[in-house]
């Protein structure tokens, strides 16, 4: 039997899986999947992904406001987030962060969001789920102030869908943080991607899929779902020169270890 798959971001309250969700989790689990993270963009997907964790024992939610979205926040979002994430199936603050490629939020409005969902992070004691596109300095600057905020404090998360430098994977490494590994790591044309996933300390990495975004080959073109983390995965561990097992067993040490989230179940994949 295979080790387990984990799929560290996956938009399954979005549209795209409204009409075959069971299906699509049934083959996720036919592939080996386990534990998937299901992330919130809004306050509305994030209630979602709280309601789909609470009826699924291999999801979880992170609840928080994509930076498109960050013209609507505000102390009552806030608040609102800081009710859902009392459900003890929320284990992290995400989907946060900037987006200067897109520009859907005015820049100001999304640092506000960005360092808001920060402090709530930092209050609920949870780690962050963080969104980066051609933002990276703004990033890197309020992450590495933060988590190095609180004397002998664990602040940490993921930056998802890593696409950055070398230097830019150092700087969050220092700040103790992991790094999302996804579908472009398939692409003919993503070579320095997987030399720097090769490079990356093992104990750091997080295989996702971004579904319903961000297909791997051989399914480019066509909507994304958790099953496809396999491909990812196994993709990654050929980057490295690792048997596909002892990539997947880290891997998911590495969730259970950021998330938290085996909640008194079998832990003995965990290295």
């Amino acid at each position: 039997m295979s080790a387990p798959l984990v799929d560290t971001h996956c938009h399954l309250c979005l549209p795209a899986f409204a009409d075959d969700l069971a299906e699509v989790l049934a083959r996720a689990a036919a592939v080996g999947v386990d534990r998937i993270l299901v992330p919130g963009i809004d306050l509305a997907t994030s209630r979602g992904a709280v309601e789909l964790a609470e009826a699924n024992a291999t999801l979880f939610a992170a609840v928080g406001v994509h930076p498109h979205g960050a013209a609507d926040w505000s102390t009552a979002l806030y608040q609102e987030l800081r009710s859902l994430a009392r459900s003890p199936r929320v284990v992290a603050i995400g989907e946060i962060g900037l987006d200067y490629y897109r520009d859907r939020s005015p820049r100001p409005r999304q640092l506000e969001a960005f360092e808001g969902q920060l402090e709530l992070a930092r209050e609920l004691g949870l780690p962050v789920v963080v969104h980066n596109r051609e933002a990276t300095e703004d990033v890197l600057e309020r992450l590495t102030t933060w988590s190095a905020g609180e004397p002998g404090g664990r602040r940490t998360g993921v930056l998802h869908a890593f696409s950055a430098d070398e230097p830019a994977a150092s700087r969050a490494l220092q700040a103790g943080f992991y790094i999302g590994v996804a579908g472009p790591i398939t692409y003919p044309s993503a070579p320095a991607l997987r030399q720097l996933a090769a490079g990356l300390p093992l104990d750091r990495l997080l295989p996702e899929t971004d579904a319903p975004y961000l297909p791997p080959v051989p399914h480019r073109g066509q909507r994304n779902e958790p099953a496809h983390v396999a491909l990812v995965s196994d993709t990654l561990a050929g980057a490295r020169g690792l048997e596909p097992d002892r990539l997947r067993r880290a891997c998911w040490a590495n969730a259970a270890a950021l998330f938290q989230w085996t909640h008194g179940t079998d832990d003995g994949y965990v290295l």
